[in-house]
């Protein structure tokens, strides 16, 4: 759908909005909720969040709208230099374009676009939340990794198909209706 590098930008930046509003969710209430609700002793997740002093991110209590800046800032590099044009390329590989139905070629670009941003991201999140208190040590960042690539990669997949690009792709046709309309015309 995006035609230039402005509109790829602006569709980066309205998918990844979404999607870390969506992790963040689902990291600290369906992974991490129980948990954190049984450590500070809390009845719900936000009260046991704020019981402990924030989430823990590089080793340091922040709050949860700094999480969801730094998660933002990091998911949108990430998806503008590596996601979006790599996982275009990918689809690519498999089916040509102008010969594809549409929906079968931008099913592809968003599997491919999971499949590189799940574990880049997953990484990423590895290192962010890795529990510094006890020492630091390769393998149990691996493991970490491995961890959060498996609970994230099924939402992922789901969530992208499925609710956040349609979604996304439904707000992005009425923000550029005009250029549509001129190119149309």
């Amino acid at each position: 759908m995006p035609r230039n590098q402005f509109q790829r930008m602006v569709f980066a930046l309205l998918t990844v909005v979404v999607t870390v509003h969506a992790y963040v969710f689902y990291s600290l209430y369906v992974i991490n909720g129980g948990t954190l609700m049984e450590v500070t002793g809390q009845p719900g997740v936000l009260a046991a969040i704020r019981a402990q002093g924030g989430v823990l991110l590089c080793g340091k209590m922040a709050p949860i709208w700094a999480v969801v800046l730094v998660e933002f800032c990091l998911a949108y590099l990430l998806e503008c230099v590596m996601g979006s044009p790599l996982s275009f390329r990918l689809a690519c590989r498999v089916f040509a374009p102008g010969q594809t139905h549409p929906v079968l070629f931008e099913t592809a670009v968003i599997c491919a676009t999971v499949g590189l941003m799940c574990p880049a991201m997953s990484f990423l999140a590895a290192f962010l939340y890795y529990p510094y208190y006890a020492g630091f040590h390769v393998v149990t960042l691996l493991a970490n990794w491995l961890k959060l690539v498996c609970f994230n990669f099924p939402f992922a997949f789901f969530t992208q198909l499925f609710f956040i690009q349609p979604l996304i792709r439904a707000a992005f046709k009425v923000l550029s209706r005009k250029d549509i309309a001129a190119r149309a015309a």
